[in-house]
């Protein structure tokens, strides 16, 4: 599999100007090739490069690697949907290959821009500096936030974890209330976690309000909507650190146990629930989907299968008669079966479910010890021989 590896560059005020320059005239060779792309309806590389390969150097002047790139790049967004011609911002991020970029020491690396080969410096903590001694890094890009910070995203490709034949299955029930719930009774999420939630959604609306009220003045809020993206940037890192301690921990949890992991299939899920206005906010105020990606991949390195189970009915099903009825929903914190009288939390319950779920979908296998697969070979093969004698 392939991860990316985020580095901070650190480079001078002459070598920020060089990367901005080479920036701003790749992404104008991108958008002016884009148009060209769009206008013969072509999406191959080849026939782009046939086409106007030399043109594309000459006009802007860019080296013949950089220029193949921006070829493979046109190409690719423009396959994605042939009816809009893609744009390029100036300072968009730029791709850079083996050819265009080299890692010189540990913290150093050489990327060419329009006036020579730039040595930046770069920060590298131990996981990075784990993951750069076991593995090459391939193809990366250039990336540079609003605030003039630089980064170099890193792609290196990492194999995954040796397989394991699983002895159980851990249920884990996503949820708004409680974020993660899990077939054992770990519940990870908390009070802190949902104030800070409804601390920015509250700011997000003030802001939004405060928008409205100067375009209706005829005012232009520069400052709100600069507002509004720190906010909403803010935000971004604070569900991305969220997601990634709980998938650690359940993957962790189940790996210490032998254990796979079984989770619903949600894709869709918001185009198919309605809510009442009130709920819109709060029900979709939190990235499932980014959640459900960090623990595929965290598994996926470890080697722990992942299964995606059907979620219908398994907030209404009871865990113990299988009895599903919407009246055994009543409330997150309670579950109470209206058949055989079991009570419980209701996301437990649900975990409950996944998990049986998953365990009918993945059949468990009893793995027998090395000294009795060599009896049963041998026995086979006594058999084997028998019956060829008997012919």
């Amino acid at each position: 599999m392939e991860l990316t590896l985020q580095l901070k560059l650190l480079p001078t005020a002459e070598q920020v100007t060089a990367l901005r320059e080479t920036m701003s005239r790749f992404n104008a060779a991108c958008n002016w090739l884009a148009q060209q792309a769009f206008a013969q309806q072509c999406s191959n590389k080849l026939t782009l490069q046939r086409l106007f390969y030399h043109e594309l150097r000459s006009r802007f002047a860019l080296p013949a690697q950089m220029a193949v790139r921006c070829l493979a790049r046109v190409a690719g967004t423009s396959r994605r949907d042939k009816t809009v011609c893609p744009t390029f911002r100036p300072d968009a991020a730029m791709p850079y290959d083996q050819r265009l970029m080299r890692f010189t020491r540990l913290d150093t690396v050489s990327l060419l821009t329009m006036t020579g080969r730039a040595l930046v410096v770069f920060l590298l903590d131990p996981y990075h500096q784990q993951r750069f001694d076991a593995h090459e890094p391939r193809q990366c890009h250039l990336v540079v936030r609003g605030d003039g910070t630089w980064f170099l995203l890193v792609v290196v490709q990492v194999p995954d974890g040796t397989p394991f034949p699983p002895t159980d299955f851990l249920g884990i029930d996503l949820g708004v209330v409680t974020l993660a719930t899990t077939s054992n009774g770990i519940t990870h999420s908390g009070a802190a976690i949902e104030a800070c939630r409804t601390r920015y959604a509250t700011r997000r609306q003030r802001l939004q309000r405060a928008a409205h009220g100067a375009q209706m003045d005829g005012k232009r809020p520069k400052n709100i909507r600069r507002a509004l993206k720190r906010t909403a940037k803010r935000e971004a890192r604070f569900r991305k650190d969220t997601n990634h301690c709980i998938s650690k921990a359940l993957v962790t949890a189940a790996i210490g146990n032998g254990e796979g992991i079984a989770l619903e299939d949600l894709k869709g899920i918001r185009t198919r629930s309605r809510f009442r206005k009130p709920q819109r906010a709060k029900m979709t105020g939190w990235a499932f989907a980014q959640l459900r990606c960090f623990v595929e991949y965290k598994a996926q390195l470890v080697g722990a299968p992942v299964v995606l189970v059907d979620p219908k009915h398994t907030s209404q099903q009871c865990s113990v008669c299988g009895h599903i009825a919407r009246a055994n929903r009543q409330r997150q914190a309670h579950f109470p079966c209206k058949q055989c009288g079991y009570t419980t939390n209701a996301d437990y319950n649900a975990a409950l479910n996944i998990r049986a779920r998953a365990r009918v979908s993945w059949p468990i296998v009893a793995v027998r010890p090395p000294q009795q697969l060599w009896l049963l070979a041998g026995e086979a093969s006594d058999k084997l021989r028998h019956s060829w004698r008997g012919y």
